[in-house]
């Protein structure tokens, strides 16, 4: 159990922990964003991509991807002495997107990262939050070299709700990668604040 740093004489505190997911598509970045923002080395389960693996991993796009996750990504952020994020980037192809079922059990929300070049494989994440009725940003990972649309054009073509925020975003940013991480808190929180009021009445 992770403690918080406590004031001379007073007790330590235990953190409230919340659990977000980042998911997406192949190559999306998901991998980059936790580490840019995790405090600790980020676990990673990274294995070389393999000639047996071309014909199921379209690498349209992301030619130069080298590596793929085939469990999960982990890192951790502490945004108070009471408030921890743990993260976990989920693997990206299709073949092991059973693994998303256990990683989605007790998460505050998600993330799905999506990329202009291959839009299109953001729709399984975004299909897989809302049936389950998990509280979701999309954040567009702006890739250098990739064509820039406005953000109500992506929400467009996405298919958005109007309720779901999209943010554009640098994964590599640690700066960047924060305000995801806020905004997507801020939308949980309001979304199940919104969740209660409607059982209630």
């Amino acid at each position: 159990m992770i403690f918080g740093r406590s004031e001379r004489g007073k007790p330590p505190v235990e953190p409230v922990t919340l659990k977000i997911l980042v998911a997406g598509g192949f190559g999306v970045g998901k991998t980059t964003l936790v580490g840019a923002v995790s405090e600790i080395r980020p676990l990673r389960t990274e294995e070389l991509l393999t000639e047996a693996g071309r014909p199921v991993d379209d690498t349209s796009g992301v030619e130069a991807k080298r590596t793929t996750t085939v469990a999960m990504d982990f890192g951790r952020i502490t945004l108070r002495e009471d408030l921890v994020l743990y993260l976990f980037g989920t693997p990206g192809q299709e073949r092991f997107w059973f693994m998303w079922d256990e990683l989605s059990e007790g998460a505050l929300g998600a993330i799905v990262l999506a990329d202009t070049r291959r839009l299109e494989d953001s729709f399984a994440g975004i299909d897989y939050f809302e049936r389950r009725g998990i509280p979701f940003l999309v954040g567009v990972n702006c890739f250098e070299g990739a064509d820039r649309y406005p953000a109500d054009d992506i929400r467009q073509a996405l298919d958005l709700d109007p309720d779901v925020p999209l943010v554009l975003c640098d994964a590599r940013v640690r700066e960047s990668v924060k305000e995801i991480l806020i905004g997507v808190v801020q939308h949980a929180m309001a979304f199940q604040a919104s969740h209660r009021q409607t059982v209630t009445t």
